[in-house]
């Protein structure tokens, strides 16, 4: 069975991926007026960055009356799911509780946020019951 390469984006091309997962499919300019809101970016920047991105296999371009069309090529969920499967294995060596327990230490949780990782325990558990 062919394994799928990992999706590993650069801070910078996780950025665009957030564009584009927010936007839906988007053109160069769009994205680069998006960029620069959150930081100083040349055009041109955002075009070699999304041509790499294209290379890479993380986004997907076609042409739409000569306006090329970027495109996520993973959903968010599986590209986070990927991250944190990534830095569950390297940091914490596939320990969960010892990331929760750096998650929740780095910053104070909201009653909400506790009530939303409890369900998810709960749902995790039963499934593996």
């Amino acid at each position: 069975m062919k394994q799928e390469p990992k999706i590993q984006p650069t801070p910078s091309e996780l950025a665009i991926l957030q564009i584009l997962w927010s936007r839906g499919p988007s053109t160069v300019r769009e994205i680069h007026e998006t960029l620069s809101q959150q930081k100083e970016v040349g055009y041109t920047s955002a075009l070699k960055l999304l041509q790499i991105m294209t290379t890479k296999g993380i986004v997907t371009r076609t042409e739409d009356n000569r306006a090329h069309i970027y495109s996520a090529s993973h959903a968010a969920e599986k590209t986070k799911q990927q991250f944190a499967t990534d830095v569950l294995q390297r940091v914490f060596r596939g320990s969960a509780s010892q990331l929760m327990q750096h998650a929740l230490a780095g910053r104070r949780a909201s009653k909400q946020e506790i009530d939303e990782l409890r369900k998810l325990l709960d749902e995790h558990e039963r499934k593996q019951s």
